[in-house]
Formats: structure tokens, C-alpha cells, sequence
């Protein structure tokens, strides 16, 4: 039938894609740890692994340079090889955020002790399934900036924070420093604002009775 064979063709494509591409090897120590990439290293190479990424940082990090020089090389049908899950990251939004990136280089991922292989067809769920749960997680995040924005709006703010200055302390500013009993650096400082913050309220005041 048409929809087996294109799921045929897909499957095998597929297959061909990860046995052509790179074995990309990530290994990972903390620093301050007294173990090294030793044991990594020789685990990556006996799974096949021809380019080796060393680093030394922590798995809470995102801004790591080897990494992220490992994720701009990805290409379609490589592989990005690690030793445990927890070399490439020890946070699961992290981790759910790289998975995304190797996913769209058309890459797959493989964990040697977890067994994980996103090469294969049950690995390829997994992936969609990464993929489902760091969707919900953008939903979820623009969820709550939707209703933040509501509730700002409902109590008369635009966004961002709050005036620190109610009505009644504007005035008293104002006030102070066209009368001369207070200069605005004096204001400044009984408010805790600044003295171009001062000058605005001032000016405004000025507008309004006019």
C-alpha cells in the first residue's frame, strides 16, 4: 500500500542517514572533581567515536564552550555520544533544550550506559517524546506571561514594576521643590528615586497646572 511504502522509504533513510554520519563524542568532568575523562574517553572510543569533545565545567551549566561548539558541528545523520546522561547535562530543562537542538540538526543521540540510542526506532519515540514535553513547557512559560499581563493590566499597569510613587507622594515632591523647602536631590533621597525621576515629576506637576 502507498503509506507503508513511504513509511518504508522513511524508516530506511532513516537507518542509512545514522550509519553514514559522524560519531561525535562528549565527555564531561566537574571542576574540582578529582576523577578525569580517563574512563569517558576510553568508553567513546570502543563505541566508535572519531572526534572527541573534553570539558571541564558543570553539568548545571549551559554556557559550555565545547559543547556548544559540539551542537553548531552536528549535522544530519550524525550521532552525539556520551558516556552517561548526566555528561551533557544535569539539568532537565537543559537537557530537554540540547535533545531539541540535536533533533533539529537531524542528528540522533546516543547514552552508552543508560543504553539510550535515538537512532533507533524506539529511541526516535523517545525524541518525539523530549520534543512534546519541552513544547508544553513553552506553552506552559507564555501561559504564565498571558496571565501576568492580564493581571497587570486589571490593576492599571502596563508591565514591568510597579510605581513606587503613589499620587499623593508625587504631589508632596512637586510641591517641595517649587516652594523651595526641599531641593530635588533632598527629594531624591527621602524617596529613594532619582534626581531625573524627580525632575520629570516636577515638570509634569508644572503641566498639569497650567
Amino acid at each position: 500500500m502507498p503509506t507503508q511504502s513511504f513509511q518504508k522509504r522513511s524508516f530506511v533513510k532513516s537507518i542509512e542517514s545514522a550509519s553514514t554520519g559522524l560519531l561525535l563524542g562528549y565527555a564531561r568532568v566537574s571542576k574540582g572533581d578529582d576523577q578525569n575523562n580517563t574512563m569517558q574517553i576510553k568508553a567513546l572510543k570502543v563505541a566508535g567515536c572519531r572526534r572527541l569533545f573534553e570539558e571541564t565545567a558543570s553539568g548545571g551549566r549551559w554556557d559550555r564552550p565545547e559543547l556548544q561548539r559540539l551542537l553548531d558541528q552536528l549535522r544530519e545523520g550524525d550521532t552525539l555520544v556520551v558516556w552517561k546522561l548526566d555528561r551533557l547535562s544535569r539539568s532537565l530543562k537543559d537537557m530537554l533544550h540540547i535533545m531539541e537542538r540535536i533533533g533539529n540538526a537531524g542528528a540522533g543521540f546516543r547514552s552508552i550506559t543508560e543504553n539510550i540510542d535515538t537512532t533507533t526506532p524506539a529511541g526516535r519515540m523517545m525524541m518525539q517524546m523530549v520534543g512534546a514535553f519541552a513544547e508544553f513547557e513553552r506553552a506552559m512559560i507564555r501561559e504564565r506571561t498571558s496571565a501576568g499581563l492580564a493581571a497587570a493590566r486589571a490593576e492599571g499597569r502596563i508591565g514591568g514594576r510597579r510605581k513606587k510613587l503613589d499620587a499623593v507622594k508625587r504631589r508632596e515632591i512637586a510641591e517641595s521643590v517649587i516652594s523651595g523647602r526641599k531641593s530635588g536631590a533632598d527629594m531624591a533621597r527621602l524617596y529613594g528615586v532619582s534626581q531625573p525621576t524627580v525632575s520629570r515629576i516636577v515638570a509634569a506637576h508644572l503641566a498639569d497646572q497650567a
